[in-house]
Order: structure tokens, then C-alpha cells, then sequence
């Protein structure tokens, strides 16, 4: 591997906005691998990505496959990535400039001490189209900053303080080795691509800089209410490959670690129950109970019955109370997931 870092663009009919994140990334120089994925786009995707490549031979590839979503795209990047680490940007996302710099300076002299760190974590920024408001979710209150650590030496993550895949750039060689192979055709998968391979990492580093932009509020983003609920079942897909992965905490034996992933299993599993309930339909509700009985018929008893009690935080134990149409609505305003 000669580049120091590879990052991966899935565009899927992004010719309105994939410029300005590519152009953001291209401040990185040869040290850099731009992967950009033309995910079977019917607009002018294929030919801006080409443009790239053309002029930028050094830094940028084109890949053009046929439409496999958001996950198939990833692992088109995963599979054909020569870097040393390894991140997502997401087309209609960006990087700021001085943050990736810094951050490239420090992989850079993991490679040159020959320091494997298996993770670098970032700070990311919820960019608001609706109303131009910016917030920054930042992690100095949980990791031991500008130093390698383990999973060990973490403190307790806030609930709106979980690994994104905004804010992580793992070791290429990590994911490769945990097997990781998201499912195609299918949103979402990026709470697969942060749970996954958690536990074959043991080195970590936090740098407090503001790296990722994470665009939102677009009607057409997967994240709005209303398209989540139309894909809920591949919401429900997401949440049982989350469900299979691990037996906690008998899977993952750091506590730490274990109980960092048993919160944000626990976490998704609300957020897909709520979808289900706000909908408002009899389908809806029996999906709902169905994920539960999943969990139940295919967990360690301990470990579904910690997470049922857990729950009880999130959602109603009567599905078509009000109380998860207010919890919902008072966490969105809150946080601005979406």
C-alpha cells in the first residue's frame, strides 16, 4: 500500500453536489486514494467521475458498477482500496480542509513510527440545510486526547455521542479482517459499518478537530421520518444483522467495549420500534413485535432481557400509546438526526 488513507464517494445520481465533496478531499494530495463509486447513476454521475479520474490520475478512480445501493458501493471501495486506512464520504458530504490536513499529517506519522492504530476517531458537524444551523458532536469528554489508547481507558458515550461513519477512519486491514460485507440494495448499513468491526480493533486515537459535514434535511435524504418508515424493512434488515453479530457481552470481552456496542444495539432497536409504532399500522405493529420475538429466540436470555429493560426508556410498552409519537419527537428536536 502506498497511499496513506483511501476514501470512498458511493454516488448514486449525484451530479448536483458531488463536486463540492470531492473537491474538498482533493486538498489531500498523492497521499491520498479517491475511490469514486458511479453506483449504476442515470445522470451525469458517471461522466463527472471519469472527469475527476482524467484530470486527477495520481489521486482519483472511477468505478462503475451496476446499482447495488449505498452498502455494495462501500464494499466496491473496502474491496479496491491501496491505502493504509480507510473512509466513507458520503457524496453530498465534505471534509473541512485544515481538519483533514491535520488528521492526514497524523496518519501519515502512524505509517512513518509504524504505529498500527486500528481506528482514528474525528469530530463530525450536522450541517442543517432547513435553517443553516450547525451542530458538533465531539467526543473529548469520552477519549484521552492526541494519544493511542484502548477501549479500556474510554468513558461513558452521551446518547447523542455514538460512533458515526462521519467519525471514524478505520485501519484497511482492520475491516478486511473482520469480514465485513454489507448487504446490497439496502439503507442503513452504515450502523453496520461502525458495530461490525468494533471488536477487532484495540488501538485507538482521538483528534478534537471538526473534520466531517455531514449534510442534512433534504427531503430526499434516507434519514427523513417519512422515507424511513417507507424503508423500514430495511431498517428491520439492518437492526437483525446487528442482532446476529454478537452475543453481548460473552462475544466482546472488554466491558468497555461491550457495553459501548449493548447501548447502541439497544439504541437502534428503539429507534427501528419507534418507526414502527409512529406509523401508525396494524403491519407496522406486528413487525414490531416480530423484531422483539427475533431478539428474544435468538440472544442469550440475559442479554435480550437487559435490553427490553433498557428500552423502557425509549418506547411504550403499549404500542399504540402516544408516548413514543412524544419520545420520537422530543429526541429529533433535541438531537437533529434528522
Amino acid at each position: 500500500m502506498d497511499k496513506i488513507l483511501t476514501i470512498t464517494v458511493p454516488c448514486y445520481n449525484s451530479q448536483d453536489y458531488m463536486r463540492k465533496c470531492i473537491d474538498s478531499l482533493l486538498s489531500g494530495g498523492n497521499d491520498v486514494e479517491i475511490i469514486i463509486v458511479d453506483d449504476g447513476s442515470s445522470d451525469q454521475t458517471a461522466a463527472i467521475a471519469d472527469g475527476y479520474a482524467e484530470q486527477y490520475p495520481d489521486m482519483c478512480r472511477a468505478i462503475h458498477q451496476p446499482n447495488k445501493g449505498h452498502g455494495g458501493a462501500v464494499n466496491t471501495g473496502i474491496r479496491n482500496a491501496q491505502g493504509l486506512y480507510f473512509k466513507v464520504v458520503d457524496s453530498d458530504d465534505w471534509l473541512d480542509r485544515s481538519a483533514y490536513l491535520t488528521a492526514l499529517d497524523k496518519l501519515r506519522s502512524f505509517r512513518d513510527e509504524d504505529e498500527k492504530v486500528d481506528i482514528f476517531i474525528a469530530n463530525y458537524v450536522y450541517e442543517h440545510v432547513s435553517d443553516g444551523k450547525r451542530r458538533r458532536i465531539g467526543y473529548r469528554n469520552v477519549f484521552p486526547k492526541n494519544r493511542i489508547f484502548n477501549w479500556s481507558q474510554t468513558k461513558h458515550f452521551r446518547i447523542d455521542q455514538n460512533l458515526l461513519m462521519h467519525s471514524v477512519i478505520y485501519r484497511t486491514e482492520v475491516l478486511r479482517r473482520s469480514g465485513l460485507k454489507l448487504p446490497e440494495h439496502t439503507f442503513y448499513v452504515d450502523n453496520l459499518f461502525v458495530y461490525i468491526p468494533l471488536p477487532y480493533t484495540s488501538t485507538l486515537y482521538y483528534m478534537d478537530i471538526d473534520l466531517y459535514r455531514y449534510f442534512i434535511g433534504r427531503e430526499d435524504q434516507s434519514v427523513t421520518t417519512a422515507n424511513m418508515i417507507n424503508r423500514i424493512d430495511q431498517q428491520i434488515r439492518v437492526n437483525k444483522l446487528m442482532i446476529d453479530a454478537y452475543d453481548l457481552p460473552e462475544d466482546v470481552p472488554n466491558r468497555r467495549l461491550s457495553g459501548y456496542m449493548f447501548n447502541y444495539l439497544t439504541m437502534i432497536t428503539c429507534i427501528t420500534s419507534m418507526l414502527l409504532t409512529i406509523s401508525g399500522t396494524e403491519e407496522n405493529l406486528e413487525k414490531r413485535r416480530r423484531l422483539w420475538q427475533y431478539f428474544k429466540d435468538t440472544k442469550p436470555p440475559r442479554m435480550y432481557r437487559k435490553v427490553k429493560l433498557s428500552a423502557r426508556g425509549w418506547i411504550s410498552t403499549q404500542p399504540k400509546s402516544n408516548l413514543t409519537r412524544r419520545v420520537y419527537a422530543i429526541a429529533r428536536k433535541i438531537y437533529r438526526f434528522n
